[in-house]
């Protein structure tokens, strides 16, 4: 039997002009819940547009934001392109939470989505801004994956760490790192885990042995099958508990 899958590219009304964003919604008539899907440093490539299908399937309404819309519109890099540096040093903490309210806004507004269940799925440069809209952002929860630069500053960014709003975060928080992740020593994964462990939320920081930073991607040489298959089982069952799990127990007026 075919998907009857429904793909779109939007227009949403960002702070600072149009951004674009690649959309899949699921089979059913009953508002969906939905993830924002943060992009690799790559762009919102076919990667991304994949993870959107791989959740439409799951049951959500997948959205993935361009994030480099202030410096062009839909741009993509090859993985061993250098050029990709250019949007993602524009990148600014404001800007991305910016971002994904406007992402926030427009799944609110869509009849497809169910507005009280919107979570963050977020991969390399993704996964600190899922970090960062768990801590600014109405989020319900959020999903990083190898998110660089949460604990200390990267060299030539203006991307800002994010630890120290880590008390802000009031939702569930899953992070999954590598171990063999270049960018990210294992010291600033076990201080992420410290510092989420002093809040009383709900949260887990699991690390894959042998794993490198991308590892959940197939179409890097760093993609690792075994760990990504966890990971993907960890967030599905992570989502199910957190945001479909919600139609359950609807809010009171």
């Amino acid at each position: 039997m075919a998907e009857r899958l429904k793909e779109s590219t939007v227009t949403l009304e960002a702070r600072d002009g149009p951004m674009d964003a690649f959309q899949v919604i699921p089979e059913g008539d009953d508002p969906a819940p939905a993830v924002i899907i943060a992009q690799e440093a790559f762009g919102v490539n076919t990667h991304i547009k994949d993870v959107c299908r791989r959740f439409a399937r799951e049951g959500y309404v997948a959205l993935a934001p361009d994030m480099y819309h202030r410096t062009g519109r839909m741009l993509m890099f090859a993985y061993d392109d250098p050029k990709r540096r250019e949007p993602f040093s524009a990148l600014t903490n404001e800007g991305i939470e910016s971002d994904v309210n406007a992402a926030l806004a427009h799944l609110g507004d869509l009849p497809q989505a169910d507005a009280a269940r919107i979570g963050i799925v977020g991969f390399c440069v993704g996964g600190f801004m899922a970090f960062l809209a768990a801590c600014r952002a109405d989020v319900a929860t959020a999903v990083c994956f190898y998110g660089g630069g949460i604990v200390n500053r990267r060299e030539g960014l203006k991307l800002e760490p994010l630890l120290s709003e880590a008390d802000r975060i009031k939702v569930p928080v899953l992070c999954l790192f590598g171990e063999k992740d270049a960018s990210i020593p294992l010291a600033e994964v076990e201080a992420i885990r410290k510092r989420l462990a002093m809040q009383p939320r709900e949260h887990e920081v699991h690390v894959y042995p042998g794993a490198e930073h991308g590892f959940f991607c197939d179409e890097r040489g760093s993609y690792k099958a075994d760990a990504a298959d966890d990971a993907w089982r960890r967030t599905v069952e992570w989502l199910e508990l957190r945001l479909k799990a919600l139609a359950a127990f609807p809010t009171e007026d």
